[in-house]
């Protein structure tokens, strides 16, 4: 098996079926409307996910939260694998002599935590390579598991743009 289709099969793994589907709950639960189409099928439903043409991608509760989900559209983003991106912390998106960036986010999601979500935010972020990108209408929400505990924050976007060339992608 090659690397690309290892990195394809993670969503077959049973937590992250598990936590997609708690992705996907409390996406509809915080906005009233769903994310992607459901099948009620939580494997089909994490597939589905994994392969979507947007980025979702998640983080836990630590103090510094790390990265615990990307599908594979953030993956390809972030010009990296399965087991790299989910070692991450997520401040690590934002490059680090970016303050001013660094501390928008912090605020973003300090609003998100107590909110619920947030819909449109905008941000710059550096993907694995370096390389400089801009994120537009972009969601963020919290997730929440079986017992309504929380368990860490979501993001959804559907628009981005390389800043250091003119490739663009959506």
């Amino acid at each position: 098996m090659n690397k690309d289709q290892n990195m394809q099969d993670y969503w077959q793994k049973p937590e992250v079926i598990k936590w997609t589907k708690l992705l996907l709950d409390s996406y509809e639960h915080l906005l009233g409307m769903s994310l992607l189409e459901r099948t009620k099928d939580s494997p089909q439903d994490a597939q589905k996910l994994f392969f979507s043409p947007f980025i979702v991608l998640s983080h836990d509760t630590q103090a510094s939260p790390i990265l615990n989900y990307g599908n594979q559209a953030a993956l390809n983003l972030w010009e990296t694998d399965w087991e790299t991106f989910t070692k991450m912390p997520s401040r690590q998106t934002v490059a680090p002599e970016n303050i001013q960036e660094q501390v928008t986010r912090s605020r973003m999601l300090k609003i998100v935590q107590e909110q619920g979500y947030i819909n449109n935010y905008e941000g710059i972020r550096i993907n694995s390579q370096g390389k400089l990108l801009k994120i537009t209408e972009m969601t963020v929400w919290n997730i929440f598991d079986e017992n309504n505990s929380y368990c860490g924050q979501g993001a959804s976007c559907v628009k981005w743009s390389f800043l250091r060339s003119n490739t663009k992608s959506a």
